[in-house]
């Protein structure tokens, strides 16, 4: 039976068959060849007659969708991968090359990501066949906020610049940060569902997880420039934050989610202004997933008090923010469970294999040893897909 979906954007939702992604006028089509589990037809209507951008990019044939693995690892020991790795069949050798030393059991690759575009890697339905052949969890990540593809399809749902909005000589008025990239209002419920369309898409084709990451507000870039068409200013951050998890949940009750946070929402009561609190994630997500990168955490960290560079002191850092962020998760009663990312990059200092070593030691001895029900394992990134492999243990 055909049927069709309307949402109000673009993305490029890969089906089973020959696929094209296709931007007219007014209307974004991706035709799909028949299949028993999925729609034959999906129509998006962007809602944008004042645009006419076209792309069509072709695929081959895909197999069927999955089913997620049977029996998923408690302890989930994952590397992360791009899109782009993802269609490169070096990488995705040397993912099961690891996974059959019994390095690593899991891979985290982007289905959408800062861009916005959607699968970058081509049969998707036929990388899990040969990943779940192989006994490895796949998540799929999703970046949700930061997305040039919506914001150009759908202008009016972008953060804008209080100064270009004012000039009269400038005619794109869109906020971008200090990377010159694009976000969407957090509280613009159309791209609520939209992301919500993409996530369903992939746990239909089994994918073992859903990732959701950039479901905050920016935090770089000129903050007092920022002019958003939805939010009121009003409400509280972590209010508008809190909302769409409850969406996303709702939509998706029988799917495994996780959510990435900045690290320090494993020790901040506050939201630093970008709207995170760990307690609501844990009241609607499987997962949640601090990125607990040494590197990124400031100079006066803990009893640091800018004598030392958290970089250079891995175990420290992880371990206070495991600690810390564990208490909280049993305070909130919550099913969820803690499994952080870990820097695998250099950056703020060489991060060798004690350094990488250090910080899932840490994750081991916050959590009560590799046996305890606590530890339910790590993710590294490395956003060049190069991985330390002598910090991973047998």
């Amino acid at each position: 039976m055909k049927s069709a979906v309307l949402i109000f954007t673009a993305s490029v939702l890969v089906g089973v068959g020959l696929a094209f992604f296709h931007l007219p006028k007014s209307v974004i089509e991706v035709e799909k060849s028949p299949s028993p589990n999925t729609d034959t037809n999906i129509r998006i209507d962007a809602n944008d007659t004042n645009k006419n951008i076209s792309n069509r990019v072709p695929f081959l044939p895909d197999i069927e969708p999955q089913n997620q693995l049977s029996n998923p690892p408690k302890v989930v020991k994952a590397i992360y991968l791009t899109g782009w790795s993802g269609g490169s069949e070096n990488k995705i050798q040397e993912v099961i090359n690891l996974a059959r030393a019994g390095k690593i059991n899991a891979l985290v690759i982007d289905i959408k990501d800062f861009s916005g575009e959607v699968f970058r890697f081509p049969r998707p339905n036929a990388l899990l066949k040969r990943l779940h052949d192989e006994g490895i969890y796949v998540i799929a990540r999703q970046a949700v906020f930061q997305d040039q593809l919506l914001a150009k399809v759908r202008p009016e749902l972008a953060i804008k610049s209080i100064s270009l909005s004012e000039s009269a000589t400038v005619s794109d008025d869109t906020w971008r940060d200090y990377k010159g990239l694009v976000w969407i209002d957090p509280a613009a419920s159309t791209s609520w569902d939209y992301n919500i369309k993409i996530a369903l898409d992939a746990w239909n084709r089994g994918f073992d997880e859903i990732n959701f990451d950039y479901i905050r507000f920016p935090t770089d870039g000129d903050l007092d420039d920022r002019k958003f068409p939805i939010w009121d200013g009003k409400k509280l951050m972590s209010a508008v934050l809190k909302d769409f998890y409850e969406e996303i949940r709702h939509q998706m009750l029988e799917a495994r989610l996780s959510i990435d946070l900045f690290g320090l929402a494993a020790t901040s009561f506050y939201d630093f202004g970008v709207g995170q609190i760990i307690e609501d994630a844990f009241q609607y997500f499987d997962f949640v997933s601090p990125m607990l990168y040494p590197s990124h955490f400031p100079l006066t960290f803990l009893d640091f008090k800018g004598e030392k560079k958290p970089a250079e002191h891995p175990y420290e850092v992880v371990r206070q923010s495991m600690d810390t962020a564990l208490v909280r998760l049993s305070s909130s009663r919550s099913s969820a469970s803690l499994r952080p990312w870990l820097q695998d990059f250099d950056l703020g200092a060489d991060y060798d294999t004690e350094k990488v070593k250090a910080q899932i030691q840490a994750v081991v001895d916050s959590s009560g040893g590799e046996n305890s029900q606590d530890y339910r394992g790590f993710m590294l990134w490395n956003p060049a897909n190069i991985y330390t492999k002598e910090a991973l243990q047998y």
